[in-house]
């Protein structure tokens, strides 16, 4: 087959970021044609220059569009626009494909794919990893209601077409199915993660040395500082725990509230701030990690979301608190593999780490707990197969 994906924001391990659809790519390369139509905004973001690019075999459609977390809505719109336009005239002029593969976010990506569907007369598969529009809607993003009626309706629209839809949570198909569209037309393929091999306690030993974190019982917060994601929470939660000078919140990443993270980390013992990690060291960072956390702010938008740091951290073996309450309150708690605080409770968080992390053997049942899981239900390339059952089932169902 002829696969072409369309994918604003491509990464790759020397990158900050999951890397799925590199994982995706690198297999399905191996049997299948691979084209990616993405945007280079990422690849000057390189921290490591270990990775090409893209997988061996996958042809590259890149697009001058620059992306940052750092740009107003109107930016951020311009962005989505110009990217979708030039995507949209690059899909009409390479080689027909037997399929499209369309990745929301944005939703501009998934239209363009559908226009080149229609246009190239070839069925496409969309992606959905995150609920768009609802999710800048809750967060304050589009004010206009005309302009939230018309998303809505693109929304609607991009279900009917595909020809098969992929989300990437148990919520988030719930929230597709409730839109009306069959149950055969979906298939939920969680954003998952690579196991990786395991590190010795010789090596964590020396991580812990060099990053002086010997004696300390580790909080780590590995990803994005967005708006999103209650930074300030985790700051003040620090603060409570200032008592317990063995517990040290670790941060890396970047975003909006690197400076809020920055101004606490000189005015607090207990906070380590560490520059963005390319994708192949992450996991040495979390398995020294006694606890990580995946918060949020409170929006119900976000508990049906599928965010790639709790999916490297369980494979670490490293136990998760989450702070929405949908599916991943579900899974930590069903499987034995962290805890539930709800969001925005800095008192909850603290006195749960406060708590939990003097229980040495029920920690320990959840590193093993949240190690099993990863393997059983989150390794990526045991979904490589469906994924290519799933492009193949819509190629045959067009002919």
């Amino acid at each position: 087959m002829h696969i072409a994906l369309f994918h604003q924001y491509h990464h790759n391990p020397d990158c900050p970021a999951t890397c799925r659809h590199y994982t995706f790519m690198a297999e399905l390369a191996k049997q299948h044609q691979i084209t990616l139509i993405t945007s280079n905004a990422w690849e000057s973001k390189r921290l490591t220059k270990l990775y090409d690019w893209v997988p061996p075999g996958v042809e590259l459609v890149s697009i001058d569009v620059p992306y940052s977390n750092k740009m107003g809505v109107v930016q951020r719109v311009k962005a989505f626009s110009s990217f979708a336009t030039h995507a949209f005239v690059k899909g009409l002029r390479m080689p027909k494909p037997d399929v499209i593969w369309g990745v929301s976010t944005p939703l501009t990506t998934a239209w363009a794919a559908a226009q080149v569907s229609r246009f190239r007369k070839v069925p496409w598969v969309f992606e959905v990893q995150d609920l768009w529009p609802s999710f800048p809607i809750q967060m304050g993003a589009v004010p206009s209601t005309l302009a939230q009626r018309q998303l809505y309706r693109m929304e609607a629209s991009l279900y009917r077409q595909a020809a098969h839809i992929i989300p990437l949570s148990s919520d988030m198909e719930r929230y597709i199915l409730d839109k009306g569209i069959s149950p055969q037309k979906v298939t939920t393929l969680v954003n998952g993660t690579e196991i990786p091999a395991p590190i010795s306690l010789t090596e964590q030993q020396a991580l812990r040395e060099r990053l002086g974190l010997q004696g300390k019982r580790v909080v780590l917060y590995a990803g994005t500082y967005g708006r999103a994601n209650d930074i300030p929470m985790l700051v003040n939660a620090s603060k409570l725990l200032q008592h317990q000078p063995d517990i040290c919140f670790v941060f890396t990443g970047q975003g909006f509230d690197a400076p809020l993270l920055e101004t606490a980390a000189k005015q607090q013992t207990n906070i380590k701030l560490l520059p963005p990690l390319p994708r192949h060291e992450i996991f040495r960072l979390f398995s020294i990690a006694d606890v990580s956390v995946v918060s949020f702010i409170h929006l119900p938008v976000l508990e049906a979301n599928s965010p790639g740091k709790l999916f490297d951290s369980l494979a670490a073996g490293t136990p998760v608190i989450v702070t929405n309450p949908g599916w991943t309150k579900k899974l930590v708690e069903t499987q034995g593999c962290g805890w539930y605080v709800p969001a925005g409770d800095a008192q909850a968080s603290a006195h749960s780490l406060e708590q939990k992390l003097s229980q040495p053997e029920a920690m320990a049942t959840m590193r093993e707990n949240a190690a099993l899981v990863a393997r059983e239900q989150f390794d990526r390339l045991k979904m490589i197969p469906m994924l290519e059952r799933i492009f193949e089932q819509v190629v045959q169902q067009k002919k």
